[in-house]
This record gives structure tokens, sequence and C-alpha cells, in this order.
């Protein structure tokens, strides 16, 4: 399939972060709450992935230290762990007859980005998709069942061979369940 396989409909919530390296305390004028929008106390600043997200309490702080750590995006490892089983999936669907016809004119560098991008956000991980949702990202493609099914099956193979848990497999392969309706444009 062209674009993506999992449904965009996390990530409704504006994300305000402030991009650094540096320690998650030092003082980073203008950073605003994840949460609140209002200015961010500097003992309260996270850095999560390279990025720096402040708070305006201790409560919010608390509040995305938790959301992180039940996300099924941190569940399956983080950055890392996305970036390799997007890797791992894209060389199987390449290499499926039934379905790498639909990749023939799609730069794959992009393409691989974004799908990274958008997993890392359905799945849990602070940063909004941005990107097309599911049917506008499909429309074109005439895509059947038998396309649907095959991606999925990459999918999961590409999950087992990672070595995730068949609970946190199915919790996943149940999200791309979920927009099937959107990526067959019924």
């Amino acid at each position: 399939m062209k674009k993506l396989l999992f449904h965009a409909s996390v990530c409704a919530a504006a994300l305000l972060f402030h991009p650094s390296p540096a320690a998650a305390d030092d003082e980073k004028p203008g950073l605003k709450c994840h949460y609140t929008g209002l200015p961010a106390k500097p003992a309260l600043n996270i850095d999560y992935e390279g990025v720096v997200y402040g708070f305006s309490s201790e409560e919010n702080k608390k509040k995305f230290e938790q959301e992180r750590a039940a996300s099924l995006y941190q569940r399956i490892g983080g950055k890392p762990a996305l970036e390799a089983a997007v890797d791992l999936f894209y060389e199987k669907v390449l290499a499926d007859e039934r379905v790498n016809h639909f990749f023939d004119d799609v730069n794959m560098r992009v393409q691989i980005r974004k799908q990274k991008e958008f997993l890392a956000a359905v799945l849990g991980a602070p940063t909004p998709w941005t990107g097309k949702d599911m049917r506008k990202a499909h429309e074109n493609l005439d895509l059947r069942e038998e396309d649907f099914a095959a991606i999925a099956e990459n999918l999961q193979k590409t999950l087992a061979e990672l070595g995730l848990t068949e609970n946190v497999i199915g919790e996943i392969m149940g999200i791309v369940a979920s927009t099937k309706d959107d990526v067959l444009n019924h």
C-alpha cells in the first residue's frame, strides 16, 4: 500500500515542545507546558528521545511519564524498536510480489520516514501525526481485500520476527484491523 496502515484517530491535542539535546532541567526560554500551554517550570522539564518537553506542574510531568510508560509505543521499545520494525516491514513488503507494485513510483526514503512518524503517533509517542488520514492517503490506489491482507500478514511476520509478545502483536493488529474500511475506501 502506498501510504500508511494505521488509523490516525490519535493525536488530536496540540503538541508544544522545544527540540533540544540539552539536559532536561536546563532553562528553556519560551518553553510551554505540553498539556496546558502555560510557561514551563525549568525544574519540571523532561528530555524524551531528544526533545525537551516542559510542564507547568508536577502533576502534568507525572501524567506525561505515566502516559509514556503505558503507551504501546514505549512497550515495544520506543523509537529504536519502531524504526527497526518499519525498516524490516518494508523489506518484506518490497519483496512481496502480491503488493510491491504499489510502491513502484514511491520515494521509499520519504515513505519510510512518514510511516515511522505516523506509527509513533498512533502507538502513543508524544508527537502528533500531521499527514493525511487513511481514507485520503489510499483513495486512488484501488486496493482490494487481498492487498490489505498481504500487508497485514507482512506486518504480523515483522512483529513476530522482532520478538514482540503475542499480546502486543494482537494490540497492534487490532489497530490495523480498525483501519480496513478507510484503507479500502469502503
